[in-house]
């Protein structure tokens, strides 16, 4: 498969999955409010909320991945019969999004794919320049949700990846762990994809169906036909 370069999804693709992340917060507010709901039951309700929120922030309409987590989080406990002030909150989130493990296989990844990489994540953008930063990742380019002001599964994010790389569309394939985001997303463009099918998602609301799954980044160099480098 020839390439032009690689869209790389960034958390649960590159870093670990936000779940313990998530989970620790609705800990602290089931602790916090007594809210009579298990913590993993109301990070699946707010998830819920949260990821139905993405697909109505494009364009026009478009407010931070922050600014979501604070809404999604508010209207999630006023339905729960509580008032709470979300930044304490979502303030320990941006924590992770900005301070996220890398996957083990991640670093070694990286020092053996000698095809260009862009990033195109669903995130804020400071938050991934940080983690690229902090961790010395070589990516060519940096797409974020706030810098398109599309979230995906919505097709403006990837045109503005196109558009800033100069990649073809038929010479790009894009890996991200969300079928719904990623998959999804991918398939609306006509860009060829690689589902990275990890355990441990809270939940995955997606149902397409990838063009290619691997258990890891490592699965990505079989899905492209492509020797890791020495």
């Amino acid at each position: 498969m020839e390439l032009d370069g690689i869209f790389l999804d960034m958390y649960g693709t590159i870093t670990t999955g936000d779940r313990e992340a998530v989970e620790a917060v609705c800990v602290d507010v089931v602790r916090d409010t007594g809210a009579a709901i298990s913590p993993h039951e109301l990070a699946i309700t707010w998830g819920n909320q949260f990821f139905g929120s993405l697909d109505l922030c494009n364009g026009d309409d478009f407010i931070t991945l922050f600014e979501i987590e604070r809404r999604t989080l508010t209207d999630t406990m006023k339905s729960l019969g509580h008032d709470v002030n979300p930044d304490p909150y979502c303030l320990k989130l941006q924590h992770y999004w900005r301070n996220p493990p890398l996957q083990p296989e991640a670093a070694r990844f990286f020092g053996e794919l000698k095809i260009p990489v862009c990033i195109v994540s669903n995130a804020d953008h400071e938050d991934v320049v940080q983690v690229v930063e902090k961790n010395g990742l070589a990516v060519d380019h940096i797409v974020t949700s706030e810098s398109a002001r599309s979230y995906k599964p919505d097709r403006r994010i990837f045109e503005s990846a196109l558009e800033l790389t100069g990649w073809r569309r038929d010479r790009v394939i894009h890996v991200g762990d969300s079928l719904h985001s990623d998959v999804g997303g991918a398939i609306t463009m006509g860009i060829r994809n690689v589902w990275i099918n990890r355990t441990g998602r809270i939940h995955d609301i997606g149902t397409h169906t990838a063009d290619h799954e691997a258990a890891s980044l490592d699965g990505i160099f079989s899905a492209i036909g492509v020797t890791p480098a020495a």
